[in-house]
Order: structure tokens, then sequence, then C-alpha cells
């Protein structure tokens, strides 16, 4: 099968979140699987260009209809760790790609609605006929629209069109002007309540709508939050839509790529163990208290990674610092926000906390620091309000660190809680709490530091549970081989 990812991230070239690893890990599964996979991205100026091999014009000339004009591209090919990538660079006054950022502009919606457009274009100009073109997120919103309305017609009526949600908190919402850029010019016709209007806001365009009315199928990140996407707020309203078309939707857990995620053979980590050799893990433990000069002392290490907004239940986070200093545990914390009042908090516990020997706040990004964490910690902390699907907590099952987390979303679907699941006991790997509240964050952790403390044997069973799970792309690789020859077959 010959499938394209369009998508506005991947790792390691451009990667702002999980997405990136998404589309990389993803990718690599299906090509395990012996199909033909290109991955087509904008030519950021801010891409690792070190991670690009043999980059090379592809194609020089590429004109892209725009409003009444188009505009000039160049597309350029390159391998990233082996995956074979196509980056379109507009020659235009917007400079829709050349900005020192990926995102974050008030032209976010043109820039994304151009490279949808560019995308097709290419393909259709190259005489490229993927049996499926699988998009993702608002800013590729556009591509099932402009496949079924405008390149259909023009020759790639063949292609069928797979949708992937990573976030409905950001759903493009756009004026009209959108459509005409891309020459949807009809606008009558698509800003319609059962095509691109907003359910909401009358007088916007919503661009992930555009892609969930149009795909041939959608999904979102997980089995659980398909369903909280329907029936609860975490849709952000769309959730009538899902319901209208909720013959094509479902949701298909993400992998992690054991190939980078793996304590067995990991670069970034002083001692490498596995469950064989799980004594080594603590040879970790005792490094990341040397990095981040934590006291050395027989209690355990409760750590979070990730990013820190809203989403994540920043309340509960700080509370949960306290509580595990309060209870004979320490805590490490590393990641930032992009919300300045958010930051401003994290930063003002970090002052307050700075002479604590049992606590460190990294607030930044450190790639090689985040390795170190997993590997050393005993146990994470997820209290998410809502979560797609999360890899913090896969990454964490793998390395021998318990996840203590909301049942939400992908956690729902990865944590099973020690002494209440239904599971079977060997089947059983952290801690889960319903409420999001301190109550719920502290009986969590409550039975986790006990355990650790009390029954020491199992707690160890515990972390040999979680890293004999399997959330690598194995699985989802092949649920989305089962939905491409679904909607192929149509």
């Amino acid at each position: 099968m010959y499938i394209v990812q369009i998508a506005p991230e991947c790792a390691p070239v451009a990667k702002v979140g999980g997405l990136a690893d998404v589309i990389f890990g993803l990718s690599r599964e299906l090509e395990i699987r012996g199909n033909e996979v290109h991955i087509i991205l904008p030519k950021y100026d801010c891409m690792r260009y070190d991670q690009i091999w043999g980059l090379q014009v592809s194609m020089r000339d590429l004109w892209v209809p725009w409003y009444n004009s188009a505009i000039h591209c160049t597309v350029w090919f390159g391998f990233v760790q082996g995956r074979k990538c196509f980056f379109i660079e507009p020659h235009s006054p917007e400079n829709f790609f050349n900005r020192g950022h990926f995102y974050g502009f008030q032209d976010d919606v043109s820039r994304f609605a151009f490279f949808s457009k560019a995308a097709l274009e290419f393909m259709l100009k190259d005489n490229r006929r993927p049996d499926i073109i699988h998009c993702h997120d608002w800013q590729t919103g556009l591509v099932p629209v402009l496949l079924f309305e405008q390149y259909a017609h023009a020759g790639m009526g063949g292609s069928r069109a797979c949708y992937t949600i990573h976030n409905f908190k950001h759903q493009g919402l756009t004026g009209e002007y959108a459509l005409w850029a891309t020459g949807l010019t009809n606008i009558a016709h698509y800003f319609n309540y059962d095509r691109l209007r907003d359910n909401f806001n009358h007088t916007a365009v919503n661009l992930m709508k555009g892609g969930v009315v149009y795909s041939n199928f959608v999904t979102t990140v997980s089995p659980t939050h398909s369903h909280e996407a329907r029936f609860t707020d975490q849709s952000s309203g769309l959730g009538p839509v899902l319901n209208t078309h909720q013959g094509k939707f479902g949701g298909v857990l993400n992998g992690i790529d054991y190939d980078i995620w793996n304590p067995e053979i990991d670069p970034h980590i002083p001692e490498r163990y596995g469950i064989e050799t799980l004594d080594s893990k603590y040879v970790n433990k005792e490094a990341l208290r040397d990095r981040l000069w934590l006291k050395k002392d027989y209690k355990p290490i409760i750590a979070y990674v990730g990013r820190l907004d809203s989403q994540k239940g920043v309340n509960l986070i700080s509370h949960a610092i306290f509580y595990a200093l309060r209870n004979n545990a320490q805590f490490v914390l590393l990641g930032s926000s992009p919300d300045p009042h958010i930051n401003q908090h994290f930063w003002n516990l970090k002052r307050h906390l700075n002479d604590s020997p049992d606590c460190h706040l990294e607030l930044g990004f450190d790639e090689e620091l985040s390795h170190l964490i997993y590997a050393g910690s005993d146990m994470i902390i997820m209290p998410s309000l809502f979560e797609p699907c999360g890899l913090t907590q896969m990454i964490a099952l793998k390395y021998g660190t318990v996840p203590i987390v909301r049942e939400v979303g992908g956690l729902k679907d990865t944590v099973f809680d020690k002494d209440y699941s239904h599971k079977p006991w060997e089947e059983r790997n952290g801690y889960v709490f319903q409420g999001a509240d301190n109550a719920g964050v502290e009986s969590a952790m409550h039975r986790a530091i006990a355990l650790w403390y009390t029954y020491p044997d199992d707690f160890r069973q515990l972390v040999t549970h979680g890293m004999s799970c399997d959330y690598s792309w194995c699985r989802p690789g092949q649920d989305y081989l089962n939905i491409y020859e679904h909607i192929r077959c149509k």
C-alpha cells in the first residue's frame, strides 16, 4: 500500500510534542510491514537539519494556487532516520515557514491552509497517487476537504483520507478567507453546518470539523478518548459532529518507539537494565540524585515529566509535590509552560523549595535528563484533567517506574490499578484515581508510597508487570492498516 502522511511535525526533525513522535513511529511501523510511506512537512527554518540525510531538491517549480494567483514553491526530499520525507518551501512575501518557531503566529491558519493545498498540489503535479492520505490535527483539516472537492476530480479520485485528531482543544477556527484562498469559492456550499461552519460561532469556519466531515475515517488517539469525545465536553464542541459521523469514527491507542524508549539499550542512562537485571535501575536512581543534588536517603522518588499546562492539572501537580515531601518521598519535575502565569507559578515554587534536599524542579526541557528521570524514579504522576493518549505513562512502564494517573483518556486504557482493577494481578501495573481533586491525588499517592515502604516485594512485582507491557507500535500499526484496507475498498 502507498501511504502519505501529511503533518505539521515529525520527530526528531520538527518536534513540539507527542504528535511528532506519532508521525515517526507510525510511519516506521507501516514501512516495516512492507508499505511505501512518504511524509510531507513544511520546510521550517527552525528544523533540525542535522537530522536530515541527503537533503536535495525534488521539485524546483511547484506553483500552488492561492487566492487569484499562485505561490512558487520548492519541494525538497531527505531521509529522517530512514523515513522518506518531502519538505515544502514556499517563496512568498508572507514567509510562511521562516519564522524561527513552528507555531504561535496570528496567521497560523493561513500558513497551514496553504501547506494543505501545497501538499495536494505537489502530489497531483508529481503524479503521486497514494492509496491513503493520512492527515493530522487542525493544521491539515482542509486536506480531506480539498481532496474530495477539488483533487479527486483532477486525477486523485482513487486516494482515500484518514484523519487523526490528537488534540480537540485547537480546531482551526477562522473566517471564510481560508476558503477563498484555497479555491473553495462556493462559500454558501461550504459555510454550512453540515460541512465547515462552526457549531457555536456562526461566523467561523472550523477546519477540524471539515476534516471530520470529509474524511473517509476519523480516529483519535485512544479508545477511551473516542468515547469521551462523543459523550463529554472533551471534544470542545465537536461531539454532535462526531455522533453524526460515528460510523467512521474510532480510537486507536498510540504507541511508543522502543528503539528510543528502552532501558536495555538507552544510551542516555548510566546503567542499562531490564526485568532480569532490575537492580541496575537503582544505579540510575543514585545518578539522578547526584545530578539534581537530592539527598541520598531511603525514600522513593516521584516524578513529573511533561508540559505544564491546564490540561495536565497543574494545581494537582503542585499539590502532589507537597504531599510527597510530607510523606517521606522525594519529588523531581521536568517541564515548562507556554503560559506565563503557569510558568511564573512554578518558578515561585522552585524558589520556595530551592533549599529542600528532597525536591528539584527543572523548568525547561532536556531530552537526556528525561531519560534519566524515567530510569531513576520509582513512580511518576499524571493527574491530567484530560489526556487523549499520553506517552509519558507508557514510557514510565517500560522503565519500571510505576505510574499514578487519573482515570481519563489513554491513561485509563494503559494503567490498571493495583488494588481495584478487574484485570488479573499480573496485568495490574500502577495506581489510578478518579476525581480531579486533591483527595484523589492523595488517595493514589498514599497507596503507592505505602506499598513501596511496607511491601517492597509487591512493589517490585508491580514494576515488572509494567515492564512486561507491550505498548509498541505493533498493535496500533495493524489497527491503522485495518482501517486503511476498510476505506480503500469503498
